[in-house]
């Protein structure tokens, strides 16, 4: 990859509503690969702050976990990064890929990536600016799906002091999942109720890079399930065929891909280092 530089040329310059909160949506996960769900979610959460929150979208980011995740079916994290981009190149005027998560060493706990966004942002550029002159602090949020929730909400798989770093300091806007009991787990998060915004999902989509990856071992089509730049990428690499090679067969009933909510045990044990 090439060096490090934070991407901000589609990050909004000056609030449209100075009376309203900047909030800017970040995204992490292994994306491997990208699917149009990941995508969905952004515009279902930019749709849900417009009409039902006294915030203002200014941005949102896909932060690509890093090799070092070590997660089954993880494709290179440049290709990972690459698939990313040419999603949302010609698909949307708002939405980056940040490169940072994904070329680390190491592999990087969701709080600490909430971190170096809140440091490019409101620390090294200050905000964003109003009409009157005047910067606002933005405020940094996670975007998941309603199985990340459900992964916070059990004893001892998140570090309590991430979970209060998350929902306490950033807050959460959580994307309903079928098969998904949001209630109860949030249920256990009483504290932090105030800073998750449940979005509901109004058209199923239940499209997962687990699903994407099962349909390429099978040899079958997954054109219009994923952008199809992606497909292109895909084939011309020859991604995703080491899967081809083995024996399951059998399609999963739920999407343990999206977001970081697979990193449970990873998290865990990262987040208390």
């Amino acid at each position: 990859m090439d060096e490090y530089k934070f991407p901000d040329y589609r990050l909004k310059r000056k609030m449209d509503d100075p009376s309203k909160t900047p909030l800017l949506l970040i995204a992490c996960g292994s994306f491997s690969p990208i699917t149009f769900l990941h995508l969905r979610m952004f515009v279902m959460a930019r749709d849900y702050v417009k009409h039902n929150t006294k915030f203002e979208v200014i941005g949102g980011y896909l932060s690509p976990v890093s090799d070092a995740y070590k997660k089954q079916g993880l494709t290179a994290a440049e290709h990972r990064v690459n698939m990313c981009k040419l999603a949302i190149d010609k698909a949307s005027n708002w939405l980056m890929v940040d490169t940072w998560e994904a070329e680390s060493p190491e592999y990087q706990p969701t709080a600490l990536v909430l971190d170096h966004f809140d440091q490019e942002i409101n620390i090294i550029r200050k905000g964003i600016e109003t009409e009157n002159g005047e910067r606002k602090p933005v405020q940094i949020a996670l975007l998941a799906g309603a199985d990340l929730i459900q992964t916070m909400s059990q004893p001892g798989v998140w570090a309590a002091k991430d979970l209060d770093h998350i929902l306490g300091k950033y807050g959460s806007f959580i994307v309903e999942r079928s098969g998904t009991d949001i209630d109860e787990a949030l249920a256990s998060l009483q504290n932090y109720r105030d800073n998750i915004y449940v979005i509901q999902q109004l058209i199923q989509n239940d499209v997962s890079s687990t699903k994407i990856r099962l349909f390429l071992k099978r040899g079958m089509s997954v054109q219009y399930l994923i952008p199809a730049p992606v497909v292109e990428y895909i084939q011309q690499n020859k991604l995703f065929e080491e899967e081809r090679r083995s024996s399951s067969t059998n399609l999963p009933a739920t999407n343990g891909d999206k977001g970081k909510q697979t990193e449970a045990s990873a998290s865990a044990s990262a987040s208390t280092s």
